[in-house]
C-alpha cells in the first residue's frame, strides 16, 4: 500500500509531496540548481522518466541536456517528433521508410523514401508541422504491450522492420511510444512532452536532410551547420554495402545469422574492407613524393590492425613501409603538461615533441640517417637504442597516434610528402529504421573487450574513463578528420553479434552499488537485440581480432 505523502531528497534537501506526484513538478522546483533544462530523474540510483510517479521516498538526482543520458534523451524526442511530423504531411500510404541513418557533425542525417521529393518545401511543411506539436506541448506517452500486440500493431504501421526485430525478443511485454496517435518503439528514454525540444533546425543535404541539435557542451544554443562531405560519403559508402548485404537493420542481421549463413556474411565483409584498403594503397602509389601516411582516429578504431593491413598492400604495389607510432615521440613525463585538475594530460599536443619529431623527419627526407625513439611507459621517458632508419626511394613511414592529422604535429614537412588517413568504426548498421547504433557505442564495447583481455581492466575501469577519451577525441581528432587524404571505416557489419559473448559477462560482473551500473545496464539491453556467434569464422588477419584476440599482427 502507497503512502499518502512522500519525502524527496535533491541535493541534501528533502520536501514532502503527495504520493503520486510526477518528478516533472519535482524538477520545476529544483530547476534553479541546475545550470541547463532538466530531461530525467535519477531516484534511487534508477533513471526514470519526469512523467514517471513517485510512490516511496527517495533521493533524487536529475539528469539535464549536459548529461550523456539526458542529451540522448532530447535527441531521441525530437526524432519522434521529426517522424510524426513527415508521417502527418506525407501520410502512411505515401510513405515506403523513414530511415534515421547515422550522425553527422552535431546533427542526424535522414532520408525518407515513397512517394516524396526532398526539397526546401517539403523540409518548410516538415518543420512548420514540428513547430505545431512542439507549440501544442503534447504528452509523450508509454505503453508497455504484449510482444504479439506491438507486432501486430508496427504490422499495421508498415513498420516491418520493428516486426523483424521483435521476432527474435526474449521478453514478453515491449515499451511503446504515443504521440497524438501515432505509435513507435524506440531504444531509451523520452522526454515527458513535446515542449521540452526547444533548439532544432531543418538542413537539405544530399538525397535526404539534417536535423540539426544543440551540443552536449552548449545546450543553449544551435550549432552552425558544417556539411562533412568527406564523412558523409563513407558513411554513405557503408550504408550501401549494408545494402547489398541485405543488411540494414540488426533483425536483418540475426536473420542472416540464424539462417545459417554467418560464413558468407564474415567473408564478404572483410573482403569489402580488403577492397577498401588496397583502394587506398593504390591512392599512395599513385601520388609521387609521399614518404610520411599519417593515420588518426578515435580509441578502438582499429588503427594497429589497419597500418598492418595497409603495410602489406603497399607492399604489393611496390612500397616498402615501416610503422612508426607516434606515442614514441611523448615528452618525458616530467615535463608533460597537466590539465586543470592537476593531473598529466597525455593526449594533449603540448604532450608531443612536436619540434624534435619534425627535425627527424627532415632528416629524413634530406636522406639523413636517424636513431629513432622508444617511448618507456613504465619509466615514462624516451630511450634510444640504435634503431637507426634511412629511407630509400620505395621507403614510407607509416604514422600512427592521435594526432596524425593535426598540421602543427608535421608542420615541417611539406604537404606533398604526406598521405593523411582518418579511421574510425563507424556503425552503419540500425537498430531499426527509426534507432541508429552509436559509433561511440560500438567503439566503446571494442575497448571493454580488448583492455580486459589485454590489460585485465574491469568493464566497470573502461566505463570510469571512457568521458575522459571522448573529450579528448572531440579536442584533438574530431576537428581534423575532414583534412584527411582517405577515410576507412574499421566497422564490420557482424561484429556486435560476435562482441556480444566476450562483453556481457563483463558487463553482467558490475553490482549494483557502483558508480556504472546503470550504463552496464543500458549496454546490456543493448547487446540484447543481436543474436550473438562464435568467433571461429572470423580470419586471424580482421581488424576485430584486435579486440577479440587471435590476430596474426603484433596487436
Amino acid at each position: 500500500m502507497s503512502k499518502k505523502t512522500v519525502k524527496v531528497t535533491v541535493g541534501g534537501v528533502t520536501k514532502e509531496y503527495p504520493s503520486g506526484t510526477m518528478y516533472e513538478t519535482v524538477a520545476e522546483d529544483f530547476k534553479k540548481d541546475y545550470d541547463a533544462p532538466i530531461i530525467l530523474a535519477s531516484a534511487n540510483g534508477k533513471l526514470r522518466e519526469l512523467n514517471k510517479k513517485i510512490a516511496y521516498d527517495c533521493t533524487v538526482d536529475f539528469n539535464t541536456r549536459k548529461d550523456v543520458a539526458g542529451h540522448k534523451t532530447y535527441r531521441r524526442t525530437a526524432t519522434f517528433i521529426l517522424i510524426k511530423a513527415i508521417r502527418d504531411i506525407v501520410g502512411q500510404e505515401a510513405l515506403e521508410k523513414i530511415k534515421v541513418e547515422f550522425s553527422l557533425g552535431k546533427g542526424i542525417y535522414v532520408n525518407v523514401l515513397g512517394d516524396v521529393k526532398i526539397d526546401q518545401e517539403f523540409l518548410d511543411k516538415v518543420k512548420a508541422r514540428m513547430d505545431e506539436l512542439i507549440e501544442a506541448d503534447l504528452p509523450i506517452i508509454k505503453e508497455s504491450f504484449d510482444l504479439d500486440d506491438a507486432i501486430r500493431l508496427f504490422r499495421e504501421e508498415g513498420m516491418r522492420d520493428k516486426e523483424r526485430l521483435f521476432k527474435y525478443r526474449r521478453a514478453s511485454k515491449v515499451n511503446v511510444y504515443s504521440l497524438d496517435g501515432f505509435y513507435d518503439y524506440y531504444y531509451g528514454y523520452m522526454c515527458p512532452r513535446t515542449g521540452y525540444i526547444k533548439l532544432y533546425d531543418l538542413f537539405l543535404y544530399d538525397e535526404g536532410f539534417v536535423l540539426q541539435l544543440s551540443s552536449r557542451k552548449d545546450p543553449s544554443s544551435l550549432p552552425e551547420f558544417k556539411p562533412q562531405d568527406k564523412l558523409y560519403k563513407t558513411m554513405k559508402e557503408s550504408t550501401q554495402w549494408g545494402i547489398s548485404l541485405d543488411i540494414e537493420t540488426v533483425g536483418a542481421l540475426n536473420d542472416k545469422i540464424c539462417a545459417g549463413k554467418v560464413e558468407d556474411l564474415v567473408l564478404v565483409s572483410e573482403a569489402l574492407q580488403e577492397a577498401k584498403i588496397a583502394e587506398i594503397a593504390q591512392d599512395i602509389a599513385d601520388r609521387k613524393g609521399v614518404k610520411f601516411i599519417m593515420i588518426a582516429g578515435p580509441s578502438s578504431s582499429g588503427k594497429t590492425s589497419f597500418s598492418h593491413r595497409l603495410s602489406i598492400q603497399l607492399r604489393a604495389k611496390g612500397l616498402v613501409p615501416h610503422p612508426i607510432a607516434l606515442d614514441n615521440y611523448f615528452r618525458n613525463r616530467e615535463d608533460t603538461p597537466k590539465d586543470e585538475n592537476g593531473n598529466y594530460d597525455f593526449e594533449c599536443l603540448g604532450a608531443m615533441d612536436v619540434e624534435g619529431f619534425n627535425n627527424d623527419m627532415k632528416k629524413l627526407l634530406a636522406g639523413e640517417t636517424v636513431e629513432m625513439p622508444i617511448f618507456n611507459f613504465k619509466k615514462g621517458i624516451r630511450e634510444y637504442k640504435g634503431d637507426l632508419m634511412h629511407l630509400n626511394a620505395e621507403d614510407v613511414l607509416v604514422l600512427e597516434g592521435i594526432h596524425g592529422l593535426n598540421e602543427k604535429m608535421s608542420y615541417a614537412l611539406p604537404a606533398e610528402s604526406k598521405y593523411k588517413i582518418y579511421i574510425s568504426a563507424l556503425t552503419s548498421l540500425n537498430v531499426d529504421e527509426h534507432n541508429r547504433i552509436s559509433t561511440t557505442d560500438s567503439r566503446l564495447l571494442r575497448r571493454m573487450v580488448r583492455d580486459n583481455r589485454t590489460r585485465g581492466t574491469s568493464a566497470s575501469g573502461t566505463l570510469a574513463m571512457w568521458q575522459s577519451v571522448r573529450r579528448g577525441e572531440e579536442e584533438n581528432i574530431f576537428p581534423f578528420q575532414e583534412s584527411a587524404d582517405a577515410m576507412f571505416n574499421s566497422a564490420l557489419i557482424y561484429e556486435l553479434a560476435v562482441l556480444k559473448q566476450f562483453a556481457e559477462p563483463l558487463l553482467f560482473a558490475i553490482e549494483k552499488d557502483d558508480p556504472e551500473y546503470l550504463e552496464a545496464k543500458r549496454l546490456l539491453k543493448f547487446l540484447d537485440y543481436f543474436v550473438s556467434f562464435t568467433c571461429e569464422d572470423v580470419p586471424k588477419n580482421s581488424l576485430m581480432r584486435e579486440f577479440i584476440g587471435g590476430s596474426i599482427f603484433n596487436v
